[in-house]
């Protein structure tokens, strides 16, 4: 490989759970070094997440804990512990980058804040992301991803009219958010090598993920119109919704925009009488008789395979897809097959299995995804020794002491 873009970057990770983790995962993926700060005492709940290998709960044995963390050194520290804020000390005067995604104020609690970094470090640059900010009347209410959807606004609109709110798949901030924090943050670098100074970077969660309801925050404020939940239905496309095909549970999801569209479906669609029937002879009228519509299409539709029925649809022009499953489709891909979206590495306790590549690909330093995520401190030997230049002894010291944490200390 040749050099990474970010290479010669090192990276302080306190962070936990999603968001964080995932930012410094980014650029780790791209050359940083960057060490991940945890602890056996109080476990990050990622480690407490399914799925498990074999289905058998372990710390070490969830996928989602590796796969938030490729490319990373991990170590286990009680930063409750005089010893253990030396350790962290030690780590920001090496670092470039210190990450955070706790409940405000808990950094500064333990004498990690910025302003007690930045007296170790004065160019650092930090990042803190949570649920609400650094600031406000909610700033130190604790939560997750569904708590963020909800409080963003999100998932007042997933579901259908007559029932109540269902919201997005999974927690929805922690897969929209990073990616803000990300540019942020390759601009805040870009800043200092400017003008030498470091950075703070305080993250909203719930603010990044507004910002995606932007046309119906905007139709409120011109229109007054409050929007609503309408199941599959769109004011921009008709049809617009999966569609029955042929075996247990396959579909294929349409969406037509305007009439050049529904003229490449009736094509499709070829001898059907009812395609000539007034009610679905404009957009408007379509909108209007959408449910007939609907189970007129999906008639058609469940005479074919999905994978038949995409090609027939795509050959002609006709915006559609494959709702893909988690497992043959999309593992089968062959778009993500052809940009290698699956690296498969071997974890120290859950062996060979698949992780995600970026979804980017960076035409002069390509990501270079060689080690799963760690084992709880399982890199603690490497990161003290080398890295922190700790000597044997003083490690030896710190295990006894409780500083570095072991399995013993589980709650």
């Amino acid at each position: 490989m040749g050099k990474q873009v970010f290479e010669g970057v090192h990276i302080a990770d306190f962070s936990w759970v999603g968001v964080g983790p995932q930012v410094s995962r980014e650029l780790a993926e791209h050359g940083a070094t960057v060490v991940r700060i945890e602890a056996h005492k109080r476990l990050d709940q990622l480690r407490l997440l399914s799925p498990f290998k074999d289905r058998e709960p372990g710390i070490d044995r969830t996928a989602f804990a590796t796969c938030y963390n490729t490319n990373k050194y991990g170590i286990s520290v009680d930063l409750k512990t005089e010893k253990g804020r030396r350790v962290a000390h030690r780590l920001i005067d090496w670092a470039d980058i210190v990450g955070e995604s706790m409940t405000p104020g808990s950094m500064a609690k333990m004498g990690l804040g910025y302003d007690d970094i930045k007296r170790i470090k004065p160019d650092v640059i930090m990042y803190s992301t949570c649920q609400m900010g650094q600031s406000g009347p909610y700033a130190s209410l604790p939560g997750y991803g569904a708590i963020g959807a909800a409080m963003s606004g999100a998932s007042n609109l997933f579901g259908w009219p007559d029932r109540n709110p269902i919201g997005p798949f999974g927690a929805y901030t922690d897969f929209v958010s990073p990616w803000f924090l990300i540019a942020t943050l390759i601009g805040a670098m870009l800043y200092r090598r400017r003008t030498g100074e470091g950075l703070y970077l305080d993250m909203s969660q719930i603010e990044a993920a507004t910002t995606f309801l932007s046309p119906v925050l905007l139709d409120y404020t011109v229109n007054h119109r409050v929007a609503q939940r309408s199941g599959n239905r769109v004011a921009y496309a008709v049809p617009h919704s999966p569609f029955p095909c042929k075996g247990s549970d396959r579909w294929v999801a349409i969406s037509i925009r305007n009439d050049r569209e529904w003229q490449s479906l009736a094509d499709a669609i070829n001898d059907a009488d009812w395609l000539q029937d007034a009610k679905f002879s404009s957009f408007d009228a379509r909108a209007e008789n959408e449910e007939e519509l609907n189970r007129l299409i999906g008639r058609w539709t469940i005479g074919y395979r999905a994978e038949a029925l995409f090609r027939l649809l795509q050959s002609n022009g006709v915006p559609s897809g494959i709702v893909q499953n988690c497992h043959e489709d999309i593992f089968q891909d062959p778009q993500l097959k052809h940009r290698r979206h699956f690296r498969y590495l071997v974890h120290p306790e859950i062996g060979r299995h698949a992780y995600h590549a970026p979804a980017y690909i960076l035409s002069k330093t390509p990501n270079h995804i060689h080690k799963a995520g760690p084992t709880l401190g399982g890199d603690n030997a490497y990161v003290f020794s080398e890295i922190l230049g700790y000597t044997d002894d003083e490690i030896g010291d710190m295990l006894a002491e409780g500083v570095i944490t072991t399995e013993a200390d589980l709650p």
